[in-house]
């Protein structure tokens, strides 16, 4: 389809973040994030790793998990709270991620998981976690490059994240060419999704979705993509989304898609991939089936492996959450509320 007039006119007029070339240059983060050396060996001792981190920061976490509940012979735990979890032990490594380095949810369970002798490897641009973990026998401090959204930040983030993961044997590693040629099919793939200067495809998406309510459905593999779409329409978008995974919404939600109100009002998106369980395959398609008369958009997730069809998920669900947020006359970088949330907390001291 080309280049979309209309689409290139709203980027200029309401993207002045460049949200738009943040996530165009989602690859080449993704490359440099993968490929770095980050001068860790291999350790894989651990009874799991728990990951802290919220908001664009934390995805990375619950990703791991999905990749590890897949292949993996570690459990990782995404913590989404302040604190740590009654169960924790110094057994258990942390992977704290804050791309600001300020998150005092991720400060506090860090903080805490030092006083109890914990092993921590932190991810950020600077801030307050570096200054923390710098001064730590048992801990490293990772950096990533600063200067954007940081949800806008995967390829930096999940990236180095990954890298740790493969550098010290907590998940399985591809091989260098099998690593070089899934970059490439992401690079290629993204230039396809870019809704400026790419196929058009994600655009017509967003213009059949912008102005219903979205229900995002996920089998287990893909739950985080479909959580991370679901909140990327949140915060790009500025709509509000919800999201559930298969088989689980088949022992409770699809109940209420009886009620034909709801089924005139709803998009829905299903993320779907070449790995899918032969009977969740099953129960996509009688889900299909028996809601044929609601507007659905199935986007499949494609790749060689789980990690590289999360990667394609993760690209593709921000590239629609910008379109949808164009769409709207939405700023995609704009999220007054948590500044405004932000601003209120930090006149309020907080016990460390």
């Amino acid at each position: 389809m080309g280049l979309d007039p209309n689409m290139e006119d709203l980027a200029r007029r309401l993207d002045p973040s460049d949200m738009i070339g943040w996530t165009s240059k989602f690859p080449n983060a993704l490359r440099s994030s993968l490929t770095r050396d980050i001068g860790l060996d291999v350790e894989n001792d651990w009874s799991g790793i728990l990951c802290l981190g919220v908001g664009g920061s934390g995805a990375g976490g619950m990703l791991l998990s999905d990749i590890s509940n897949q292949e993996g012979g570690l459990p990782f735990v995404s913590w989404k709270d302040y604190g740590l979890p009654s169960w924790w032990g110094p057994d258990w490594l942390i992977l704290a991620t804050s791309y600001s380095g300020n998150t005092e949810e991720t400060l506090h369970g860090v903080n805490l998981a030092i006083q109890e002798g914990g092993t921590i490897i932190g991810i950020s641009s600077g801030g307050r976690l570096e200054e923390i973990l710098n001064g730590q026998e048992n801990s490293v401090w990772i950096d990533v490059p600063s200067g954007q959204p940081p949800r806008s930040a995967i390829g930096h983030i999940f990236g180095t994240q990954l890298n740790i993961c493969w550098s010290m044997g907590l998940l399985p590693k591809q091989n260098e060419q099998e690593i070089e040629d899934m970059l490439q099919r992401l690079e290629q793939s993204s230039k396809m999704l870019d809704i400026v200067n790419g196929d058009g495809g994600i655009v017509e998406i967003a213009k059949q979705i912008h102005e219903k309510r979205i229900q995002i459905m996920s089998n287990p593999s893909l739950g985080t993509i479909g959580y991370r779409a679901r909140t990327q329409f949140n915060e790009n978008s500025g709509i509000f989304a919800t999201s559930s995974i298969l088989p689980e919404l088949h022992h409770n939600e699809i109940v209420a898609w009886g009620d034909e109100k709801i089924r005139s009002e709803v998009h829905l998106i299903i993320f779907v991939w070449n790995g899918m369980d032969e009977r969740i395959g099953i129960r996509t398609e009688w889900t299909l089936e028996n809601l044929d008369d609601v507007p659905t958009t199935i986007l499949e997730c494609q790749g060689e492996s789980l990690t590289e069809c999360i990667l394609h998920g993760a690209h593709i669900s921000d590239w629609l959450s910008i379109a949808l947020a164009l769409l709207r006359g939405k700023d995609p970088t704009s999220i007054g509320p948590i500044n405004d949330l932000k601003n209120h907390l930090s006149n309020i001291p907080m016990d460390q």
